[in-house]
């Protein structure tokens, strides 16, 4: 199956994008990345690689490895324009995150949130993780004119964790942490009709993550073809249910 993973120029963050992409191409799937110009090979929020803050707060080394591999894969450099995209060639959607300035190119695009609908419009696998899911809540149904997320549960970065990191880093790095005014979880949740039921926010963590053998301190939530996740540390969870996803089809 061909599944499409949109991606900014530039500051994603590595893990979520690293971590499904090696678990679809183990899983015989292939992935198609799409930037806003066709051919632009993108780059990874550098932070994440080197050390946010005194080293720490990064991608863990085993995820760092894995993006080296995926930046030596031949579809990494073979990007596709947003403007290109035909929604109906794709079996399923991923939207990564990132919280560095360089994510708004693909956080904000109308181009991208076209395409999106259209792909939602199909009824097939999309996942959502981090800042990814902002990709949909501003994404309009055009049957309705609600965002597509107006019925769904779902979870995004909790507003805890998007707070700690910024009150944590901010005296050094200012609002690195806050890609927008609105926390992510504000804006998800005004984009649902009933956010005190639709909106799941999984169990409290700030530091456990899941690891490619252990799901404990991971967390996803499932609506029928949709699946999000919280943060970096899902990523391995969430890549194997999203496998699961197209599987099902």
């Amino acid at each position: 199956m061909r599944v499409l993973i949109p991606l900014p120029d530039r500051d994603f963050d590595v893990t979520e994008v690293a971590v499904p992409w090696r678990l679809l191409r183990d899983a015989g799937h292939e992935v198609v990345f799409a930037t806003e110009r066709a051919g632009t090979v993108p780059a990874a929020d550098p932070r994440l690689l080197t050390g946010v803050l005194f080293g720490q707060l990064g991608a863990v080394p085993a995820v760092k490895s894995v993006y080296e591999e995926l930046t030596k894969a031949p579809e990494f450099s073979a990007t596709v324009a947003w403007t290109s995209l035909d929604p109906a060639g794709f079996d399923g959607l991923l939207l990564p995150g990132g919280h560095a300035p360089g994510m708004r190119q693909y956080l904000g695009s109308p181009v991208l949130r076209e395409r999106v609908a259209a792909f939602w419009g199909l009824g097939r696998p999309v996942g959502a993780i981090c800042h990814g899911v902002l990709v949909l809540a501003r994404t309009d149904d055009p049957a309705t004119g609600r965002s597509v997320l107006a019925e769904c549960r779902t979870t995004c970065l909790p507003k805890y964790m998007e707070r700690s990191a910024y009150l944590a880093t901010g005296w050094k790095l200012g609002r690195y942490y806050r890609t927008y005014p609105a926390y992510v979880e504000d804006e998800v949740k005004a984009n649902l009709d009933d956010p005190q039921a639709q909106f799941v926010r999984g169990p409290f963590t700030l530091s456990a993550r899941g690891t490619a053998t252990d799901d404990s301190s991971a967390f996803t939530v499932r609506d029928g073809r949709y699946l999000s996740a919280r943060w970096p540390g899902d990523a391995y969870l969430f890549g194997r249910r999203f496998c699961e996803l197209l599987a099902g089809q």
